[in-house]
């Protein structure tokens, strides 16, 4: 019986030793936990911007926890100079952000097999969108769109995209009206100006117009806004035949710039505003001088968060949808639209375009939303007894403070990568602007004051709800191919819109329409019906492919 029991012991001995050397192995016997793979990608980022400071905590968690450092360049000078130089030499990064020249140059890789194959987030988070995102010529996917997927609840608190801008102090000083057409926008300005001919101790400017590389869009676009609709770039669509033509030449264009001409005849706009740069631009604006302008929110809303820091909150600007008569409703508010042609796209010089693929995937997953989207619980927002998300007074503070975001958060790398909209399983909304009540919250009290004013909740209630999306929508996506009739006649008409419009628009009244004149006759000497053949051409290519999707 003594020697069973010494050999029971021994066995169990063994056991034990087996089962403990079998948990080890299996790294359930302690913290055996791996570090991620270190891998690092250079990306260069096709707009003005600064780098996240060396401590930045959510580069760092990145870094910690997936193993990915980013090195990121930012665009100094004119675009399509340093991409021009960057492919003529051959020297790009990793991976660019969206810009159709990468596209037509051939420096980049195809991602829809290697997105099936390697990153599962990515392709579900695609699917529904999968022949949108391809490019129309060769069936390739070349850029993982940033905007325009979303989940669980459409909301829609504020828009980024176009329209004619007022600061909140003009029109707080004329009794809040709700501003219809462009000659009453233009009143108010005129009236303000007058009234207060400084502001800060400088002369106060009425109208600024930016006219500086790819950003002239704020010069060449209102017309087709004025006119009741939505921004199809270089076109209008007629909506029940789905045909585009050029609109720069149209009478109901030249309207527009008539109208600017007796503007600045009255002084209302900036002597110095087609000499400024974008950086040069955005100063002026957030001085709180300029009282009004044509732009898209996401391309000047540096300069509210300027004045708001400032204490200036009553210069910021206020969104005015006007048209040329109160008959035609203002189509400037659409509904998302995937953001095509934009996000990453990974170049022929990347040595791991599956391992950027996976790290995308990764930041896929809700924890690493909310991480981006948000913050870090506990320190960029809480979370109340029923789950929902929301922020303190000093944490919605910091959140417009830019030197703070640089050294907390990673907002360039959640603006270029894809990303969700809307709401989480949770029911939060993926970020904070879109959580109801937080965004209200969000305002500064003037803001909250002036919304109510208004007997409005949301900036978005200064626009008309915007119908569904056409399925074709937008034609400003189209790529026109470099090289082609299509792109030669584009920036043939750019140029001509460059030389002509700042000439109309600063001419003496009585010599607007020579001015004019002489620019249609040049226009149409392009060869614009290839311009328009292209748009048409795609449109109806997307009217067949993409049936039905809005």
């Amino acid at each position: 019986m003594k020697i069973k029991g010494k050999v029971l012991i021994i066995c169990c001995l063994v056991v034990v030793v087996v089962a403990c050397f079998i948990l080890v192995i299996s790294g359930l016997g302690g913290d055996t936990s791996k570090k991620p793979e270190a891998k690092e990608f250079t990306i260069f980022i096709a707009e003005p911007g600064q780098p996240t400071t060396p401590d930045n905590k959510i580069i760092k968690l990145i870094k910690e926890e997936l193993g990915v450092t980013l090195k990121m360049e930012f665009l100094v000078g004119d675009l399509d100079q340093k991409i021009g130089v960057m492919i003529a030499g051959g020297d790009y990064p990793d991976v660019v952000t969206g810009h159709t020249r990468f596209i037509n140059s051939g420096i980049l890789i195809p991602l829809e097999d290697l997105i099936e194959k390697h990153a599962p987030n990515l392709y579900e988070h695609h699917k529904p969108y999968w022949e949108m995102c391809k490019d129309p010529d060769d069936g390739h996917i070349y850029f993982m769109p940033n905007y325009g997927r979303y989940y669980g609840e459409y909301r829609a608190t504020d828009f980024w995209g176009p329209c004619f801008w007022l600061q909140k102090a003009v029109l707080a000083e004329f009794g809040y009206p709700k501003i219809k057409t462009l000659d009453e926008y233009f009143d108010l300005i005129k009236k303000y100006k007058e009234k207060y001919p400084e502001i800060n101790g400088m002369p106060t400017i009425g109208f600024e117009i930016l006219s500086y590389g790819w950003r002239n869009f704020c010069l060449k676009n209102p017309p087709q806004h004025l006119i009741g609709h939505p921004n199809d770039g270089g076109v209008v669509v007629d909506q029940e035949t789905f045909k585009a033509e050029v609109f720069a030449d149209k009478e109901y264009a030249k309207r527009y710039y008539k109208k600017l001409n007796e503007m600045n005849a009255l002084g209302l706009i900036d002597r110095e505003t087609f000499t400024l740069n974008y950086d040069q631009y955005i100063a002026k604006l957030s001085s709180g001088r300029v009282l009004g302008m044509f732009d898209q929110k996401w391309n000047f809303n540096n300069a509210n968060n300027s004045l708001i820091m400032q204490d200036m909150v009553e210069r910021t600007y206020a969104p005015c949808p006007v048209t040329y008569d109160e008959s035609i409703r203002d189509w400037y508010m659409d509904r998302t639209v995937l953001n095509l042609n934009n996000g990453f796209g990974i170049t022929k010089n990347c040595k791991d375009p599956v391992g950027f693929l996976k790290f995308l995937d990764a930041l896929l997953t809700e924890k690493w939303q909310k991480i981006l989207g948000w913050g870090i619980e506990g320190e960029d927002y809480h979370v109340d007894e029923n789950g929902v998300f929301y922020r303190t007074p000093e944490q919605r503070d910091r959140s417009t403070d830019l030197t703070w975001k640089l050294a907390n958060m990673a907002e360039k790398l959640w603006s270029f990568a894809p990303k969700m909209e809307g709401t989480y399983s949770d029911g939060n909304a993926c970020t904070p602007g879109y959580q109801p009540g937080e965004f209200f919250e969000t305002l500064k009290p003037y803001e909250q004051d002036f919304l109510r004013k208004y007997g409005y909740q949301t900036w978005a209630d200064f626009y008309s709800p915007p119908p569904p999306n056409p399925v074709y929508y937008p034609a400003w996506q189209i790529n026109l191919v470099d090289g082609s009739p299509a792109k030669i006649a584009e920036q043939k008409m750019n140029d001509l819109a460059m030389k002509y419009l700042p000439m109309a628009i600063m001419a003496k009244p009585e010599e607007f329409d020579a001015v004019w004149d002489e620019y249609v006759t040049e226009m149409r000497k392009l060869d614009i019906k290839a311009y328009e053949d292209r748009i048409n051409e795609q449109i109806q290519w997307r009217l067949a492919n993409w049936g039905g999707k809005e």
